[in-house]
């Protein structure tokens, strides 16, 4: 049995990023990963492959309440859901560090605060080269340094759009997005600022995912190892279980043993729950870490809504996604409770609409759906989900993991939409509906739509009502760490990969100190850089 100093187990925002800053350590580091690379091919690009034939959607099955089987929107892969998503690299605002009363329940504050959270979020920024513009935003927490790169500027349709909601008196700002415009990467290739970027791999490894940016220059140090097929299935321990002793992989259809001093898992929210609840023993009966019977309870993962509005005139736009709206970030007129945010996803096209709805444009011509197209302005609506006790993962059986949610903050989200709704007009668009669109929910199962799952392994200052302490560890074993957005004790209303990144900073720097390990000298702004 092969001994590493840190295993840790998933490469995506949390587990690439952790390893990204540990590599120049020195200590020897073992990467664990279910899936391969993501073929880079010509299929990336293909609106049907990826919308209609859910080309790279993980084939796994998971079960509803009833027990009703449902395919995931999960992907398996270096990099993890990062290599699919949208790039909107958000901060939490300073407030979701605190407690926030909801309309239709509370939102319980974290054990470190935003202040705490600010130099990683700095520092993750930096690493995931995210453009932005500083001020713009009247939510926007403090920050100790400007974006890195400035924002990417808006196309003309969007353009107009930002102008008129200024004129209204609202507040649109730039997006902060995660692409690579200014730089090329480890194989010259650099963003075109395509439209195949929201849900959409990208075959030049221009988009700012974990794969190209932390994993990749990661595995240039010698002391970095990773395994590809290697799917964790249960975690060990000493006699006592106040330890990890032994993680056992299947490794290409064969079972193998490793050990580290340190293990950290960020396996997803609903895997990460399901391999510790898969780990029970006698010390640990109800999952390795579950003395607190909170692994896997508290699920979140906003509360979505993709919506297109038809423009007077076309919208021509390319690239879609670099306007945001926090105006009703933490209440709305007539509506004195957090509401959301409201930014834009990447631009529709007719075989999403195949894809996303195929009954119902089964018998449409493609002209028409063409025309639709030409016409839409796509916006994604975002209501902070509520941890509540009774959404939660279980296992099945088969292993199979079972999913029971219920909406916890319908009313906000029901607010949100209907503010959209009314500033139609404001943005020159077609007053009479919203159509609704389920990009990352093409089933008919709202809960097939997993990319923003967090919460199932919540970090807490009390080991009856938390798993993890402060600084991630879990708080029953001396080892074991979670560094994806399973931690989260609340998902506020953004998009939650930059905090998962900055959070894996953070941890990784306090692992380094656990570690006895220093880093050598480098530039001051670099992951892993003495400071």
């Amino acid at each position: 049995m092969e001994a590493y100093d840190v295993i840790i187990i998933g490469t995506g925002a949390g587990g690439g990023t952790l390893a990204r800053y540990l590599a120049p350590s020195g200590k020897r580091i073992l990467l664990l990963e279910r899936g391969d690379y993501l073929p880079r091919e010509i299929a990336n690009w293909d609106t049907a492959e990826v919308f209609i034939d859910n080309r790279y959607i993980s084939p796994d099955t998971w079960y509803d309440r009833a027990g009703k089987a449902f395919q995931p929107q999960v992907h398996y892969y270096v990099g993890g859901a990062t290599k699919l998503y949208g790039a909107a690299l958000y901060r939490l605002r300073r407030e979701d560090f605190g407690a926030i009363q909801h309309h239709d329940g509370l939102s319980p504050a974290w054990p470190i605060t935003y202040e705490e959270m600010e130099p990683w979020y700095t520092m993750a920024e930096q690493l995931y080269e995210v453009h932005g513009n500083r001020g713009e935003d009247p939510t926007e927490p403090p920050a100790s340094a400007p974006y890195p790169y400035p924002a990417l500027r808006h196309e003309p349709r969007i353009q107009q759009l930002s102008d008129d909601l200024t004129a209204a008196g609202y507040h649109p700002f730039h997006a902060p997005c995660g692409v690579r415009l200014n730089e090329a990467d480890i194989n010259n290739s650099i963003c075109i600022r395509c439209a195949r970027c929201d849900g959409f791999p990208c075959p030049l490894h221009a988009k700012s995912d974990a794969e190209t940016l932390a994993v990749r220059p990661a595995l240039t140090a010698p002391n970095v190892t990773m395994l590809t097929h290697a799917h964790v299935v249960r975690l060990e321990t000493n006699p006592e279980g106040t330890a990890v002793t032994q993680v056992i992989v299947d490794h290409e259809g064969h079972e193998e043993r490793y050990s580290a001093a340190i293990v950290a898992v960020a396996a997803g929210a609903a895997n990460t729950a399901k391999l510790l609840l898969m780990s029970a023993t006698d010390r640990h009966p109800r999952g390795l870490a579950n003395g607190s019977d909170q692994v896997g309870r508290n699920y979140m993962y906003h509360l979505s809504q993709a919506v297109l509005a038809l423009s007077r005139e076309p919208n021509d736009t390319v690239f879609q996604k670099t306007l945001g709206l926090n105006d009703f970030y933490f209440r709305g007129p007539g509506f004195d409770y957090p509401m959301g945010n409201i930014q834009m996803i990447g631009k529709s096209a007719p075989d999403m609409y195949r894809g996303e709805k195929p009954l119902a444009t089964k018998l449409a011509p493609s002209w028409a759906l063409a025309d639709v197209a030409r016409h839409a302005v796509d916006f994604w609506l975002s209501t902070e989900d509520l941890p509540v006790p009774g959404n939660r993962v279980t296992v099945a059986r088969d292993g199979n993991i079972i999913l029971d949610y219920t909406p916890s903050n319908p009313t906000a989200a029901k607010q949100l939409y209907h503010q959209l709704k009314s500033m139609l007009k404001t943005m020159r668009l077609h007053e009479d509906h919203l159509i609704h669109r389920f990009a990352y929910m093409k089933s008919d199962i709202p809960i097939a739509g997993v990319a923003h799952q967090a919460g199932t392994c919540r970090m807490g200052t009390d080991p009856a009502t938390s798993v993890l302490d402060a600084n991630c560890k879990t708080h029953e074993l001396d080892n074991l760490y979670v560094v994806d957005t399973s931690c989260f004790p609340s998902i506020g209303a953004v998009n939650p990969a930059l905090t998962a990144m900055a959070n894996a900073l953070r941890v990784g720097d306090h692992l380094m100190h656990r570690l006895g390990a220093t880093f050598p000298a480098a530039a001051t702004t670099a992951p892993g850089a003495a400071r």
